[in-house]
């Protein structure tokens, strides 16, 4: 398990994505994943150990693939970009693509819900939850659910899953769902 590693690892990265998320986005798949969704796109992620170390050289190549003007933003998801370990590695990568990219969005996929990452007490909450969602402008939440399969769904998989304006929901207190924009 996870606790033998003290490195996140990932799996690809994708760069001129158009699948996950608005516009042309750089995204990143992590390793790490205790959620076990049924049918999961990519099960291979669940092992903390699958693909390569995340380094610098990793966030300095991902920064270089941000560049371009007309590369949207960044996406994380998985794997569990929410695993406790995972978002320690994340923050301060997250924290330098906001202050180098202000302008593009980060996306953010988890199996967890919102809910879930805000409860103290939960598995997925840890130090770094709060500011790393403070980080995301908009969350994609909930396990993939066979069950709530929808191909016609905009960005997700199932329909349980929820696309949430973080910016907005931290600000009202409340779930709000993120709107695009035409």
């Amino acid at each position: 398990m996870r606790s033998a590693f003290l490195k996140m690892y990932y799996g690809k990265i994708k760069n001129c994505d158009i699948a996950d998320g608005p516009g042309v986005r750089v995204s990143l798949f992590v390793s790490g994943c205790t959620n076990h969704c049924e049918n999961c796109f990519q099960p291979e992620t669940w092992a903390f150990d699958y693909g390569d170390p995340f380094t610098q050289d990793t966030q300095r190549h991902i920064m270089e693939l941000l560049s371009p003007s007309f590369i949207s933003g960044l996406t994380v998801l998985g794997g569990e970009p929410f695993e406790p370990l995972n978002q320690r590695e994340l923050l301060p990568f997250l924290h330098s693509v906001r202050a180098k990219f202000p302008n593009k969005t980060i996306w953010i996929y988890s199996g967890f819900t919102y809910e879930e990452l805000c409860s103290e007490g939960a598995y997925p909450h840890c130090e770094q939850t709060m500011e790393m969602l403070g980080l995301c402008d908009v969350l994609v939440d909930g396990r993939f659910v066979q069950a709530k399969k929808d191909i016609t769904l905009l960005f997700r998989g199932s329909s349980n899953q929820r696309l949430i304006d973080v910016k907005k929901t931290l600000e009202s207190g409340f779930v709000v769902l993120w709107q695009q924009i035409k």
